[in-house]
């Protein structure tokens, strides 16, 4: 068959991914099961903003318009990446999931969610690696009474009842939402594990221009800086820090250790009745239609490194740590596509390179 990739997902690594294979001059087609290009944004809280300001948030080829020293919103990056897509007139399927993906004699086989194939001779997956919200166990342990929401089925405070709120996870969400939430309720952020806040500004600079010109955020995900990054999960504190948050009257609290009807029990002993709970634990990835030979490891995740999965012609961008820390921010999008696509052109050349698994 002729040469065709099949780029699944229209979020900032998909077009990246097009926006590298256009300039090759392959042929490809993007696929996403959204209505709308940057719907994946428009799904998040309201207020939420990017990490990095606008001038480390753009993908190649097209600025981010705007006060390149402040952080863009939500809404605003969901139409940049509209333009986007618009502005190099992108090939676009757009109501278009794919629920199964497999390989039938070197050339991969997508079916879609309406019973319809696509058939490519290599795939390039976009769909990110922050998919579905994490409910934990104790979840179950609460009553009917109390209301629970995650990071992607909250929106804001208006769908809060009255009554206290207890956003579980201190992650830069999870400070966001608490810091709306406070607004209106009592509110309680459990934290979890020790966490790393750096400052927005540095001698005059945004802080991540510091660490992109000295070359940190390029650092290897294998290197030692590398690991001291994913240990810290810092980001930018942007006036989250604890005493922030505690001058604006939300309780700081330790882990959530149980539940029993409207009372949620802490580490340190204390309880506290709750109205709602907010899960802000994270994120996990549903591969399940991918089934692809030496695609996937045991527990479920992708195998891949830099984005290169061990199966031939399969390929990822967009997820985190792929090859730096630069991977789960937009800046990373396009030099990890870039990356990316220079793999597959050079693999096409040698088509037996790499074992199927």
């Amino acid at each position: 068959m002729q040469r065709f990739v099949l780029v699944i997902g229209a979020g900032q690594a998909g077009l990246a991914a097009g926006y590298h294979l256009a300039r090759a001059g392959a042929s490809f087609l993007i696929v996403d099961g959204a209505s709308r290009v940057g719907d994946s944004w428009r799904a998040r809280y309201d207020s939420l903003t990017l990490f990095t300001p606008r001038q480390f948030s753009a993908l190649p080829g097209l600025n981010l318009d705007g006060n390149r020293e402040l952080y863009p919103g939500r809404d605003e990056f969901a139409g940049y990446l509209e333009r986007y897509a618009s502005h190099f007139e992108f090939p676009i399927r757009l109501n278009t999931r794919v629920v199964r993906l497999c390989k039938d004699d070197g050339v991969f086989n997508a079916t879609l969610d309406d019973g319809s194939e696509i058939r490519a001779s290599e795939v390039i997956v976009a769909t990110g690696g922050f998919q579905q919200a994490l409910t934990p166990a104790v979840a179950g342990q609460f009553g009917s009474g109390v209301l629970q929401l995650t990071t992607q089925t909250y929106r804001n405070p208006h769908q809060l009842p009255e009554g206290p709120v207890l956003i579980v996870g201190d992650g830069a969400s999870g400070r966001d939402i608490a810091a709306e939430a406070a607004q209106s309720q009592s509110t309680i952020l459990s934290t979890g594990k020790p966490r790393r806040l750096f400052p927005e500004r540095a001698f005059g600079k945004s802080v991540w221009w510091w660490l992109n010109v000295s070359g940190v955020l390029r650092a290897p995900a294998e290197s030692w800086i590398g690991n001291k990054l994913k240990q810290s999960d810092a980001f930018p504190d942007r006036s989250r820090s604890f005493s922030a948050l505690a001058g604006l009257g939300i309780r700081i609290a330790p882990r959530l250790s149980g539940a029993s009807g409207s009372e949620a029990r802490l580490a340190d002993g204390t309880s506290a009745a709750i109205r709602t709970v907010i899960w802000a634990v994270g994120y996990r990835d549903d591969n399940r239609w991918i089934d692809i030979p030496g695609a996937m490891a045991a527990d479920g995740s992708v195998l891949q490194r830099g984005g290169i999965s061990p199966a031939p012609g399969m390929f990822f961008v967009g997820r985190p740590w792929q090859r730096n820390r630069a991977s789960a921010l937009v800046m990373g999008a396009g030099p990890d596509a870039s990356h990316v696509v220079a793999s597959l052109l050079h693999e096409r050349k040698r088509p037996r390179a790499r074992s199927s698994g």
